[in-house]
């Protein structure tokens, strides 16, 4: 069975939810700068990331705070977009590179949460639309897909690449930034590094407190700590559990080496960040 197909059929058991590979690329996708080209049933022209890539510049600040009054009022491009993404054939989908897969998938996930907050009049906080995760539909790839589908039975299912936890914005003051660049397969490496590095960098991913012996980080990494243990699974050192080790592990790559060497010998208790779903808005 393709595997951007398995994750149609719906896992009964309840996800938590967030607001949140190493690639091996296969028939490289056709890239060239934010465009990704691909051929469909339904029409004979390409699909572009350019609209989508004019609502991150015009809606979205350097801060990844988002102007969802002025995208409301001015929706086309995103739109367009969004039915584009439905557009994409599955044989389309499956011949592209991995790294380009993971790009189409958080550029619709991150694109269709953007939709899901205009679509409410006031404006809501994303915890306050029901069914928001798992009831609303969007068609991609020409399937009609959650956002709790794309995420949770697909990125994480299909690719080993606990980055995209650092690149999926739920809209909330305490997800990761919105990029004002869409993903692509030839950049992703050097995006979700980029993303990881901003997350962890913020009050909202770490902070180390020497004084009190307090390491405390988000709870993206208690909700998903499981991603990171196919990579980063270590047993001498660090805190916690395994999954909490392992987050520790990753984690430890991205600082300077003293906080590396803080953060390896383990002694200091762990804690996680309370989650702000206020709306990212500006």
């Amino acid at each position: 069975m393709p595997k951007f197909n398995r994750f149609f059929v719906l896992i009964p058991a309840l996800i938590i939810l967030s607001g949140c590979g190493w690639s091996s690329p296969h028939n490289q996708a056709n890239v060239e700068g934010t465009e990704v080209r691909a051929s469909n049933t339904a029409s004979a022209e390409p699909l572009r990331y350019d609209d989508y890539a004019a609502v991150l510049t015009t809606y979205v600040d350097d801060r990844g705070m988002v102007d969802y009054q002025g995208l409301q009022a001015n929706r086309q491009q995103l739109d367009t977009f969004n039915a584009a993404l439905g557009k994409v054939d599955p044989s389309t989908y499956e011949a592209w590179s991995e790294s380009a897969q993971i790009a189409f998938l958080i550029n619709a996930y991150n694109s269709f949460t953007l939709e899901s907050i205009i679509d409410q009049d006031p404006l809501k906080n994303i915890r306050d639309i029901p069914g928001v995760w798992r009831g609303r539909k969007f068609s991609i790839a020409g399937n009609s897909k959650t956002l709790d589908n794309i995420e949770h039975q697909t990125l994480r299912v299909d690719f080993n690449e606990p980055r995209i936890h650092a690149a999926l914005v739920c809209a909330a003051i305490s997800c990761p930034v919105l990029r004002q660049e869409p993903y692509t397969g030839e950049k992703l490496d050097a995006q979700l590094d980029d993303q990881t590095r901003r997350f962890l960098a913020s009050p909202h991913g770490l902070r180390i407190d020497r004084q009190e012996n307090r390491v405390y980080i988000s709870s993206i990494f208690k909700w998903f700590g499981e991603d990171w243990k196919p990579t980063y699974g270590v047993e001498d050192k660090f805190t916690g559990n395994a999954n909490e080790r392992a987050v520790l592990n990753f984690i430890s790559q991205y600082l300077n080496e003293e906080d590396r060497e803080y953060l390896a010998q383990g002694n200091y208790r762990l804690r996680y960040l309370n989650y702000d779903w206020s709306l990212n808005k500006q």
